[in-house]
């Protein structure tokens, strides 16, 4: 005998409206982000079982990222959000990005003589 598995349509159905709000939500803050930025574009990366990682980068090279539950779902987001997407982050699209004290000392001021990070 063949195995069959029960699908329940409303746990679908309240599974895809939570999915359409955290899409909704995510394409919200980019937004706001790219509002407060004079633009924006961004990159998203599949960071494994943790989902997508959506990076921002600012039209004045300020830059954050989010954190999405899956890859569609991220994806999603940058279209509801209507910003251009790139399918790497290197060459101009990575030019752009500017760091200021706060990056210098946390991602590379051991390296180069800043403050410790203890």
């Amino acid at each position: 005998m063949a195995d069959t598995q029960q699908v329940d349509p409303k746990a679908e159905a309240k599974a895809d409206a939570k999915a359409e709000r955290k899409a909704a939500k995510l394409a919200r803050q980019i937004a706001a982000f790219a509002k407060a930025h004079g633009g924006a574009e961004g990159q998203v990366a599949y960071i494994g079982e943790r989902g997508a990682r959506i990076v921002l980068v600012g039209e004045d090279g300020g830059w954050g990222d989010l954190v999405a539950p899956s890859y569609e779902l991220a994806q999603q987001a940058v279209e509801k959000a209507g910003i251009t997407v790139h399918e790497q982050f290197d060459g101009e699209f990575a030019a752009k990005v500017r760091t200021g004290p706060y990056e210098w000392t946390r991602m590379a001021g051991i390296q180069v003589g800043g403050p410790s990070n203890t």
